[in-house]
């Protein structure tokens, strides 16, 4: 019975993390399905629970929708500050950064674009519920909603990768910002699990690798740029991987990276 009761609650528990977003944007997930087809997604390890960190590649909007849609576990997704703000700061944000400089859209057809395209947008990201991320000492606020939110069960999603040449195939870096989420939580007795992944649009399949906690990356001689080094390198070994139907590994490329995380 004591059992019977617990998975009862885990459950529950699951399904109120899940059922944060409003109604509308249910609805509206709905009719996104028609775009974004359900991914396959291949587990090397335990499949995602509650409460651990997601870092992923960016892919546009493909690897953020499927997840939002298909993963069918509670979610939070770190997103800039000018996404989670006004409609003047979201229109600025995209036409510059997101269309011009990362999907190297020509300027005046970003304007144009985006006459259209930022109110639908910023009605989409009101009820994504994103945690906003700040350059400044801002990040604070960051940090403190993003523990609170594992504490509840659920898991952050961050896409660190370097996209100043855009969204590559190949990543050529990630940001270091998700360490000092994970560094926090080790301050504050979370050890926290990261889920490395890569969404591979070819092919329309998720790969997420095998959980490993923060404390098997953290060292004495690890500095911050060594593992976000690592995992950057996992990273793009998993976008190069290839399946069996049974979803057996059956190819592998090992990155060449130098980096000393024990």
């Amino acid at each position: 019975m004591l059992n019977m009761g617990n998975k009862k609650t885990k459950k529950q528990q699951n399904k109120n993390t899940l059922g944060k977003r409003k109604l509308y944007f249910r609805a509206l997930k709905q009719i996104m399905k028609v775009k974004y087809k359900e991914p396959t997604f291949r587990y090397l390890g335990d499949e995602i629970t509650n409460g651990g960190l997601i870092l992923s590649n960016h892919e546009g909007t493909d690897a953020p929708m499927s997840l939002e849609i298909y993963l069918k576990k509670p979610i939070r997704m770190w997103g800039a500050s000018e996404m989670n703000s006004g409609l003047v700061s979201l229109y600025k944000y995209q036409t510059r950064v997101y269309y011009h400089e990362k999907k190297h859209w020509n300027i005046h057809l970003a304007r144009l674009f985006c006459i259209i395209a930022s109110p639908l947008t910023h009605l989409f990201y009101s009820g994504l519920n994103l945690i906003s991320t700040y350059r400044d000492i801002n990040i604070v606020k960051t940090i403190r909603e993003s523990v609170e939110a594992i504490k509840a069960g659920e898991n952050i999603v961050i896409f660190p990768e370097d996209s100043t040449k855009g969204y590559l195939a190949e990543l050529e870096g990630f940001h270091e910002g998700f360490l000092l989420l994970a560094d926090v939580c080790k301050q504050r007795g979370i050890d926290l699990p990261i889920f490395v992944s890569y969404y591979r649009k070819s092919d329309n399949t998720y790969i997420i690798d095998k959980p490993v906690l923060y404390s098997q990356l953290s060292s004495a001689d690890a500095t911050r740029a060594d593992i976000a080094r690592v995992l950057c390198a996992r990273c793009n070994e998993l976008g190069k991987m290839q399946f069996d139907e049974n979803g057996n590994v059956i190819s592998e490329v090992k990155e060449e990276h130098h980096a000393a995380v024990g």
